[in-house]
């Protein structure tokens, strides 16, 4: 007979499981994560993170959280380890060993000649009193109640547990370290992330013609300056000194005809906007996006070193991904 069960009710259990599990590590924080946390910061190598089985899984995760924010960091699986890739440790590295019972086979045979090589190893173990934390140098205690599974058997509250921390230990040598945005930004160029935090300016606007008049030009000057162009406007710039004075839009335009009986002596200087925005071409292309949000406008005038150099529009935004 088939037993109809509540998916919902069941999902929700193991999310709960779960998040009890992550509570439950604060508590176990003490002086050897602090202490782990400060001999990181002091080698002169790599971190060396190993496990077996799904620790192996969770190993790899941390691999990667760690050499994201900052923490040069490798993966060595446990099995491998005893069978050659032993090799790439260093004297100067620090190595983290995962494992649930802390008394695998593998474990077992790694530790000894883990210290063999005089490498500080960190424990990060569900079992304080096994063979791994009693050998270990610091022991980060991820000690979990339960599994989430109904039959306590498949690592599921051990292995989030694990995880998560290693993301404290990722980012308190983040924090510890003062890793900014732009630290990130060098180490994530890729993707819309990456560019939202290294993508400026000047990366950006001169690609584009550089449409100008002067504050004397015709009308016939300023529509030629801003189809030719098609950025929408035109800088309008001194006629002796070539300082920008003005910039004129499609919107300029249009009003110009609601304002003007005879358009046959318009000059460039009748219908500009005084004192445009700008933006300096060193400041990123986020700065550019919020100040067109802002003011509800599709261009930017670019300066450098306060001299007109050319447009910024939101379509350039939107073309390397930051709308």
């Amino acid at each position: 007979m088939n037993i109809v069960k509540n998916i919902k009710l069941i999902a929700k259990k193991v999310l709960d499981d779960e998040a009890n599990a992550i509570q439950s590590l604060k508590k176990l924080v003490n002086s050897d994560f602090e202490n782990c946390v400060n001999a990181i910061l002091n080698i002169k190598g790599r971190v060396v993170v190993t496990g077996i089985g799904k620790s192996a899984n969770i190993a790899a995760k941390i691999v990667a959280t760690l050499n994201s924010t900052g923490t040069p960091a490798l993966f060595m699986h446990a099995a491998d380890a005893i069978h050659g890739d032993l090799g790439m440790i260093q004297r100067d590295d620090f190595v983290i060993c995962l494992s649930k019972s802390g008394n695998t086979p593998e474990i077992k045979v790694l530790t000894p000649l883990l210290k063999r090589k005089e490498v500080k190893i960190a424990a990060l173990v569900g079992n304080i009193n096994s063979y791994l934390a009693q050998n270990a140098d610091f022991v980060l205690n991820a000690t979990v109640e339960k599994e989430a599974c109904p039959h306590n058997l498949a690592p599921t509250s051990s292995t989030t547990a694990a995880l998560a921390l290693g993301d404290a230990l990722a980012v308190c040598l983040l924090e510890v370290r003062n890793f900014g945005t732009r630290d990130f930004a060098e180490l994530h160029p890729g993707g819309s992330l990456g560019k939202q935090l290294y993508l400026k300016v000047c990366d950006i606007y001169q690609q584009h013609a550089v449409p100008q008049v002067s504050e004397n030009a015709s009308l016939k000057e300023i529509i030629i300056q801003i189809s030719s162009k098609r950025l929408g406007a035109t800088a309008v710039l001194a006629p002796e000194t070539n300082n920008l004075t003005g910039i004129i839009t499609d919107g300029d335009l249009r009003r110009m005809l609601t304002n003007y009986e005879s358009l046959q002596n318009i000059k460039a200087v009748d219908i500009m906007t005084r004192n445009p925005l700008t933006i300096d071409e060193e400041e990123y292309a986020t700065a550019a996006l919020a100040l067109m949000q802002k003011k509800n406008i599709t261009q930017l005038i670019v300066t450098k070193s306060s001299i007109f150099a050319g447009f910024i529009h939101l379509h350039d935004l939107l073309k390397e991904g930051l709308v």
